[in-house]
């Protein structure tokens, strides 16, 4: 498993953009009552996802190294960001592949987590933002790519194109999200949430679309390698309401 987080982190430095003096949605940056509502928001998904963290180390301790190199993917990807509009920033997620592996309820814990030592650590984001951070890239990310995931397996197309679309598509979403999250604190004087809305999600097109290509070939890469070393059955596939050994 350390062969695998250091390959992981390898992996990521050379695929994906270098780190930027940039961040999430900044500490400070959007408004009290905004900051707040996402506070708010986001405290449901972590509690149900604290309760099925307990659940699977309570059934499955051996999977604790798995859940550390899937926070560890989570990190290294949201660090490396490329500037995008004012006080925010484009860069991969790796949600995907945690949602892939334990579920997008367990995603949400886990991007709170990373955000919160990023912010600490880091100067990326920030605590007043942390809510809002939190329910782009762990809720609206993990349950995309859960969603996308599940879908393209039922429908029986291949794994590697099903984890491909969950990475690039939970990518995206998080975005998106993002995007809605400034318009509504920062409206156009003249169009409204719409009209900045779509300013938002044109500037973020612009690096997010390749970052978001990277990312569904890098977790395709990672997922088939964790694969490989799965002598013990450390990977369980989320999708269609159960759970599956891969």
């Amino acid at each position: 498993m350390k062969k695998l987080t250091l390959f992981s982190i390898v992996a990521a430095v050379v695929l994906l953009p270098q780190l930027a003096q940039a961040m999430h949605i900044m500490e400070g940056f959007l408004p009290q009552m905004h900051a707040f509502f996402w506070l708010a928001a986001v405290v449901p998904f972590l509690a149900v996802g604290v309760g099925r963290i307990n659940g699977v180390l309570h059934n499955h301790p051996e999977r604790k190294l798995l859940l550390g190199l899937v926070t560890a993917f989570v990190f290294v990807l949201s660090a490396l960001k490329m500037p995008s509009v004012t006080g925010s920033s484009s860069h991969a997620t790796g949600i995907g592949l945690s949602a892939i592996l334990f579920g997008p309820w367990v995603s949400a814990v886990l991007a709170g987590i990373v955000l919160v030592f990023q912010a600490l650590l880091l100067a990326h984001g920030g605590l007043t933002t942390w809510g809002a951070n939190t329910f782009s890239m762990g809720v609206a990310g993990g349950l995309t790519a859960y969603l996308v995931f599940r879908g393209v397996r039922v429908a029986g197309l291949s794994e590697k194109l099903a984890v491909f679309l969950a990475a690039a598509l939970g990518d995206l979403a998080t975005y998106m999200v993002t995007a809605g999250q400034l318009s509504v604190a920062f409206p156009d004087p003249v169009g409204g949430i719409t009209a900045s809305f779509f300013k938002f999600a044109g500037v973020f097109a612009l690096t997010q679309i390749p970052l978001a290509i990277s990312e569904g070939l890098l977790s395709v890469v990672v997922y088939n390698t964790l694969l490989r070393y799965n002598a013990q059955g450390l990977i369980h596939i989320w999708w269609n309401g159960k759970e599956h050994k891969a």
